[in-house]
């Protein structure tokens, strides 16, 4: 896991970790304007995440208001015109856009999106937009190469995706009251084989990381993930999100409290609902 705070972190941070983003995905980049006023055109195709200020973009004969949490998608070739500044997160993607993905994606204004609970926010009042999706059921826009989902993460359970036939994360981090955080792991194995675990050990599987808004998050395929305390995020996954690829934590979790008679503090947290059994999605 790397967590970057874009405009404020040195440089070295953001290469370092788009460095392991294109190590982990050949053929994608990524980048981040501030205050930008135009993207020029280029042969790949790119997705820009707005995550600051209001202005009005114009591509080709396309134009809309753009806000933080709207995206917009640069076919090869195209040029990017803003009417003020934004602040983008920019990937580059090596597989063109399907015809129907619209240039501009806006998650609260357009109509073809709406609440769709699940994933990291299950219950039926959650905010939960599905921009770029997988599975047509999921939304409106499907593109297999990126998927983004945006969405308030009060209770998401702890899961990981798999290095064969999974896909890394990043969590572009929108809003962050105070106690948002984000729990990870690198140690999934001994969460998963806990036989062995003693108490002394148990205190260092699970890390807790404060989030601000502004914070960017990459995390890589076979490292376990939980946020918590109402973050809002586009939560985007490189490649698409893969069914069967988000492999439940909790019940391990819980089972490793039990077994240790870890309470308190010293309990490793975990999403009481999905720690009644396997969990995968």
């Amino acid at each position: 896991m790397r967590i970057v705070h874009l405009g404020n972190d040195a440089p070295g941070a953001f290469t370092a970790l788009r460095q392991d983003f294109t190590d982990s995905n050949p053929g994608y980049d990524l980048s981040y304007h501030g205050g930008c006023e135009r993207l020029d055109p280029l042969e790949s195709t790119r997705v820009g995440f707005v995550q600051g200020g209001a202005a009005v973009a114009s591509v080709g004969e396309e134009r809309s208001d753009l806000l933080i949490g709207d995206l917009v998608v640069l076919r090869a070739g195209h040029e990017l015109v803003i009417d003020g500044r934004l602040d983008l997160v920019v990937f580059d993607v090596p597989t063109p856009a399907p015809n129907d993905v619209p240039v501009f994606v806006r998650p609260d204004h357009d109509l073809r999106i709406t609440d769709t609970p699940g994933g990291c926010a299950t219950k039926g009042d959650a905010y939960r937009r599905v921009l770029l999706t997988w599975l047509d059921e999921n939304g409106p826009y499907r593109w297999r190469a990126l998927n983004t989902h945006r969405v308030r993460m009060h209770d998401s359970f702890s899961h990981f995706h798999p290095h064969d036939g999974g896909f890394d994360e990043m969590y572009l981090v929108q809003d962050a009251p105070p106690g948002a955080r984000l729990y990870t792991s690198s140690k999934v194995d001994r969460i998963e084989q806990a036989t062995g675990v003693t108490a002394a050990e148990a205190v260092d599987l699970v890390d807790c990381t404060p989030l601000t808004t502004g914070d960017l998050v990459w995390v890589g395929r076979g490292a376990m993930h939980r946020a918590v305390g109402g973050v809002l995020a586009h939560v985007i996954t490189v490649p698409g999100f893969v069914p069967g690829a988000e492999i439940g934590l909790d019940h391990h979790l819980r089972a490793l409290n039990e077994r240790l008679g870890l309470s308190g503090d010293a309990a490793l947290p975990f999403n009481a609902e999905a720690s009644l059994g396997p969990v995968v999605k």
